[in-house]
């Protein structure tokens, strides 16, 4: 067991969460920790069901005189996103997250922590075994794939789960309850690569942006924070008075994060080496200065590197790529009406690869109202149609609608105040939470959503907050045990 959970309160989570992190589980890959939480499990005499996807639900029964009480669904996902570090060493699909305690803290060393939503698996699973818990019947729904497009719950079979109580357990702020999120749709264009030879005598420089802090694509995207893509983008703008040749252009790792780092492989006459120094040093200087509150970590470096280029974009497909990545809107496009300080819509460019003789560029939009979702994307997919791409735009997922007269939530807020003498926040999130989609296959679901102080995700800043995991968990409890006794 790690030591970096050592003399941790509650001992029974923090243990299930140290266990979790052991296994791998990138988002699509899940096959290791599915076998993991089988075998778990049936060690623990436990019954359980996987459906075709890979989706477990664990049927925990109830506290002793609680059998008739109703069954509450407790859900998170098992998947986590997996982002490191450049001079991290690290595979996600072999090696375990190594925890590492900071303060009043739990992070990882160089990677993402995975307590999205790994806090949440393990609060359910604690239930198992925690003997001072009082609860009627629970079922512990472990969905997959929740980070890459929450598969996992839109692939839900009916009838699945028989509870018509959910907490959710994957939301990141103490002291608030989430009772709605914004849907989104993924906007991808695909550019067939006009190639040409390099001049031979030319040398390649790679331009690098590095040192942003990224993040999540809809908690922080009102941060103002800087997007790794975008800014290459301009740099290469800046650059264009020199001409350069492009080899390669690469940036992002996932749709749903904002993108910390990215590079593109260039072509540059040596005697212009001097020049094109200047011109990047001097831009670094310009962007630091933009970002220096939000995001003060950002370095635009540009050096020689081996990496010789044989072929090259042409002229005119450079200009068409450098001249849509300026064009492409990214961050907040507006900001709700109804409810202060919630993000209502945004977009986010997300990944930039060249993949052989094709350039991809991914994007995703959020709304918690389906037609301005529509139209941002429409705009995003309408910059990539001029641009001569070929574009898809997903299916997307559903926003999850507030329901203020939710008698979860009103239980939930009554021992809230009763434990902690205040009364609690009541919130909307500019993310994608399964809610929607479980609503929609489970119609009449009274559901909430709630969880500690989690900070970071989606990066290798990610943290957990430890005395807010306390507050957790005994929030839930709290909750189990009113929903058991009012019955």
């Amino acid at each position: 067991m790690s030591e970096a959970i050592n003399g941790l309160e509650p001992k029974i989570l923090w243990e299930r969460f140290a266990e979790i992190a052991q296994v791998p589980r990138p988002s699509k890959k899940e096959g290791k920790i599915r076998e993991h939480m089988k075998k778990l499990l049936s060690g623990l005499n436990i019954n359980f069901k996987e459906d075709k996807v890979g989706n477990i639900v664990a049927s925990i029964p109830a506290t002793s005189g609680y059998e008739n009480a109703p069954t509450v669904i407790l859900q998170g996902h098992v998947d986590m996103v997996c982002e490191k570090n450049n001079e991290t060493q690290h595979d996600f699909e072999n090696d375990p997250i190594k925890l590492v305690r900071d303060g009043d803290w739990i992070t990882a060393e160089g990677t993402t922590l995975g307590a999205d939503n790994g806090i949440g698996v393990a609060a359910g699973l604690a239930m198992i075994t925690d003997t001072e818990a009082v609860h009627g019947p629970l079922e512990v729904l472990m969905t997959i794939d929740e980070e890459t497009g929450l598969t996992g719950a839109t692939n839900l079979e009916p009838g699945f789960v028989s509870g018509k109580t959910l907490l959710n357990l994957d939301s990141e702020e103490d002291g608030a309850f989430y009772v709605g999120c914004s849907g989104g749709v993924d906007t991808v264009a695909e550019f067939d690569i006009d190639w040409t030879s390099n001049i031979e005598s030319n040398k390649s420089y790679k331009l690098v942006v590095t040192g942003l802090k990224g993040g999540h694509s809809g908690l922080d995207i009102s941060a103002g924070r800087g997007n790794a893509i975008k800014i290459l983008g301009r740099t290469l703008n800046t650059l264009s008075g020199i001409g350069f040749s492009v080899a390669r252009l690469e940036g992002g790792n996932l749709r749903n994060a904002i993108p910390r780092e990215a590079e593109a492989i260039i072509s540059i006459d040596s005697s212009k080496e001097s020049e094109a120094m200047t011109i990047v040093s001097e831009f670094q200087k310009d962007i630091y200065n933009e970002f220096k509150t939000s995001d003060g970590g950002v370095k635009i470096t540009l050096a020689q590197t081996e990496e010789k280029a044989d072929k090259v974009f042409s002229n005119d497909f450079k200009n068409k790529i450098a001249n849509t990545l300026l064009a492409l809107p990214h961050g907040v496009i507006a900001m709700s009406q109804d409810i202060p300080d919630l993000v209502e819509t945004s977009t986010n460019v997300a990944t930039i690869h060249t993949e052989g003789d094709l350039l991809k560029l991914g994007t995703s939009q959020r709304s918690s109202i389906n037609s301005a979702n529509q139209y941002i994307a429409s705009n995003v997919r309408a910059i990539f149609t001029l641009a001569g791409a070929k574009v898809e735009t997903s299916d997307g997922y559903p926003g999850w609608k507030p329901n203020l007269d939710s008698t979860i939530l009103k239980t939930s807020k009554e021992v809230f105040k009763e434990l902690f003498n205040k009364e609690p926040k009541i919130k909307a999130i500019h993310a994608g939470l399964e809610c929607g989609i479980l609503e929609g296959k489970n119609p009449g679901m009274d559901m909430v959503s709630f969880g500690p102080t989690i900070e970071g995700a989606h990066s290798p800043d990610e943290r957990v907050n430890i005395p807010t995991v306390v507050k957790f968990y005994d929030l839930l409890k709290g909750i189990l045990k009113r929903v058991a006794e009012s019955n």
